[in-house]
């Protein structure tokens, strides 16, 4: 089990890689002028690490979803992709909603020491099929690290971080999911492509 897992982990971070070179590829390659381009905070930059994957062309900026967790946080989720390495990428924002400095809770995170080590994520979110009744946690790579956003531990009031997690794919039959996170309550969302 553990040799399979490592092999499918291993497909999604070539992925991922490839999925990036293109990005960054396609980015370098665009027109000389400044128009679409927007600064990246340093903050947001700093707290993803550079490992996550940008939105795609066509992807909605409407969140699939919003869940409201403790303290005025807002999470909402714009999309769930199938990619073809065999795993789902949720992509999403986190926001603080309220007019303070919220303390992200480390509850978060999940309870596995083996995440928990690593810092601050969103590794205890799960996917659960009903369908084939099945729960699917956050990936890990082969340093047991959360394929996910880590890295974060407050945001000001107002502030939104984009956020993304991996996960292993469900059955192509099965397109409707329970995104779960600990804190929060569940929602249905609609896995693409």
């Amino acid at each position: 089990m553990s040799m399979r897992f490592t092999a499918k982990a291993r497909r999604g971070m070539v992925a991922l890689a490839v999925v990036t070179g293109l990005a960054v590829g396609s980015t370098a390659c665009g027109g000389g002028g400044d128009e679409g381009k927007k600064p990246q905070s340093s903050s947001s930059a700093s707290q993803t690490g550079g490992s996550q994957p940008n939105p795609q062309e066509g992807e909605s900026a409407d969140p699939i979803a919003e869940l409201k967790g403790p303290s005025g946080l807002l999470l909402q989720i714009t999309s769930a992709v199938r990619d073809s390495g065999g795993f789902v990428t949720v992509s999403a924002a986190l926001k603080n909603d309220s007019g303070t400095l919220v303390t992200i809770p480390s509850a978060l995170s999940g309870n596995e020491t083996e995440i928990i080590n690593n810092g601050r994520s969103l590794g205890g979110a799960t996917l659960v099929d009903s369908k084939s009744k099945k729960r699917y946690y956050v990936l890990r790579d082969t340093e047991g690290r959360p394929l996910t956003t880590t890295g974060f531990s407050t945001l000001k009031a107002g502030e939104s971080i984009d956020v993304f997690l991996q996960f292993p794919a469900p059955p192509t039959s099965s397109t409707d999911v329970s995104f779960q996170l600990p804190l929060f309550p569940s929602g249905v969302i609609k896995i693409s492509g």
